[in-house]
């Protein structure tokens, strides 16, 4: 958002999201933020969206929000601009979130979500792009694929882009007074529409939200603070609201992420020369020693188990020189 009238509206309807706020014996102190980096490439003026990497340890991704060029930003550990990634075949009308995940072979991937709408519902449709994420950073252009979404129950702003890293499922979080949770099909397709469906409620007017490591948690964020929820796709309701954290006094904050071992949340603002606060989880939603590090790949789910597959090779091998020993004996 540009406008200081829709921040100031913004601003208001936050007062009414105190519905979702959890006991205060679960909620982080905002005080706890310790800033992690600057940054201050003058590029960089409406930080909208913000990503942890998967394959370069301590980068960050964001970009750019309404009307920008269709660019993602790789951010190293001292808020310097390590690269510029182009998307080729891509618009950027509305970005304002994005996440990582990976394609439909398992290869890391950035999703960036052309998901705002100012106008509450100008919009029938809204598109996702998709980039291959870069072993090597440095300035490239990447060819975007492109995902079309259309919500079930009519269009509507947004500005929350999320991926399940367990199933590579994506969801989205409309920023509404009486906002919700959508989700996309299971796998999207790049052809047609994709069509996404309310799951629950999210907090009034969110700007932002990500999925933990384990896939155990999500939050979604609003101006001030933000929302833990428990995350179970097998479960009929799927959300459950575990902690209210409280966010240190920002610009116009619109970008939440975990950091890369799910204990931390980190959070931007819009705005020139804006600071990454490092904000300490509330101890109901830290991942749990049993929870798997590592995000499984929609890939390996799909691929047998090569300890298996090369077990069942040495039996196999064993049974049939067993089986040519008998024969001779016999």
């Amino acid at each position: 958002m540009r406008t200081r009238s829709r921040l100031a509206a913004g601003a208001l309807a936050c007062l009414f999201a105190g519905a979702w706020a959890a006991p205060p014996a679960l909620a982080a102190d905002g005080g706890d933020a310790v800033k992690v980096m600057t940054i201050t490439d003058e590029r960089i003026v409406e930080s909208s969206g913000l990503a942890v990497s998967r394959r370069h340890p301590g980068v960050l991704y964001t970009h750019n929000d309404s009307s920008g060029r269709p660019e993602i930003y790789a951010i190293g550990p001292d808020g310097r601009v390590r690269a510029v990634l182009r998307l080729a075949g891509a618009n950027a009308r509305d970005w304002e979130g994005m996440a990582v995940g990976v394609d439909e072979r398992g290869r890391p991937a950035l999703y960036v979500g052309d998901i705002g709408d100012n106008l509450g519902g100008a919009w029938p449709h809204v598109t996702v792009y998709r980039v291959p994420e870069p072993a090597r950073l440095h300035d490239q252009t990447l060819r975007a694929t492109a995902f079309r979404l259309t919500y079930a129950d009519g269009p509507r702003n947004a500005e929350t882009l999320m991926i399940n890293p367990r199933t590579n499922r994506l969801y989205v979080a409309s920023k509404q007074l009486s906002g919700a949770v959508y989700e996309a099909p299971a796998r999207l397709r790049a052809t047609g529409s994709n069509t996404l469906r309310r799951i629950g409620p999210a907090p009034a007017m969110a700007t932002d939200g990500a999925f933990s490591p384990d896939g155990r948690t999500l939050v979604i964020r609003t101006y001030w603070s933000a929302q833990v929820y428990a995350f179970d796709d097998r479960a009929a309701e799927k959300l459950t609201p575990l902690a209210r954290v409280r966010l240190p006094r920002q610009e116009q904050g619109e970008s939440i992420a975990y950091t890369a071992d799910g204990r931390a949340l980190l959070v931007g603002s819009e705005g020139t020369g804006q600071p990454i606060w490092r904000v300490p989880l509330p101890d109901r939603a830290l991942p749990s020693p049993t929870s798997t590090a590592a995000p499984e790949r929609v890939a390996d789910r799909d691929r047998p188990d090569a300890r298996k597959v090369g077990l069942a090779l040495v039996i196999g091998v064993a049974l049939a020189l067993g089986f040519g020993l008998l024969r001779r004996r016999s």
